[in-house]
């Protein structure tokens, strides 16, 4: 069954630990295995943000979301929980360090995969009563897939993640290190 599904995933922080924060002077650097708070700002080589810790940047590039809360992220270096280009961007900065690194595409979300785009029957859309649109996201049992093309009796959707193909750039400001 197909349906349509939003959700909204505030970042929090992980509380506890010791920290390290900027007004601290400390040489201490990101390793792996660090739980690290880092604000940051994202966008496509073009320069369009399109996510960041910074409700202000948010508010400026058309892009707040007010049930989100805009906060630094907190994630741990080399848990995966990031993509890679990210968390190897952090490895070795300090706290207060700031940069600005590009992410290719196979350090991001992946090359857009050809397979992953497929045609539906129209009438599985029909049955699960969903009116499709291009541009709209449906989770499917088969995963997220967003409507690419729709035709009188069949729907193009394609599974890649929408980010599959492009270079990213960040800001990054490493804020925290809070030891495990």
């Amino acid at each position: 069954m197909i349906f349509c599904k939003f959700s909204i995933t505030p970042f929090a922080d992980s509380g506890g630990g010791r920290t390290r924060g900027e007004n601290e002077m400390s040489e201490e650097v990101v390793k792996n295995g660090d739980t690290v708070k880092v604000s940051y700002t994202g966008r496509f080589t073009d320069g369009e943000v399109f996510d960041t810790s910074d409700p202000k940047i948010a508010k400026e590039n058309g892009i707040f979301n007010p049930y989100r809360e805009y906060s630094p992220l907190v994630f741990i270096v080399g848990a995966g929980q990031v993509i890679r280009g990210f968390e190897k961007a952090v490895l070795g900065m300090k706290v207060g360090e700031k940069k600005t690194v590009e992410i290719p595409p196979e350090e991001a979300y992946g090359e857009v995969n050809p397979e992953l785009v497929v045609t539906l029957p129209m009438e599985m859309f029909r049955e699960a009563n969903i009116e499709p649109k291009v541009g709209i996201i449906l989770e499917t049992s088969s995963g997220m897939c967003q409507v690419k093309e729709v035709r009188e009796e069949e729907v193009v959707v394609d599974f890649n993640n929408p980010m599959a193909g492009k270079t990213l750039v960040f800001d990054i400001k490493v804020e925290e290190i809070v030891q495990s």
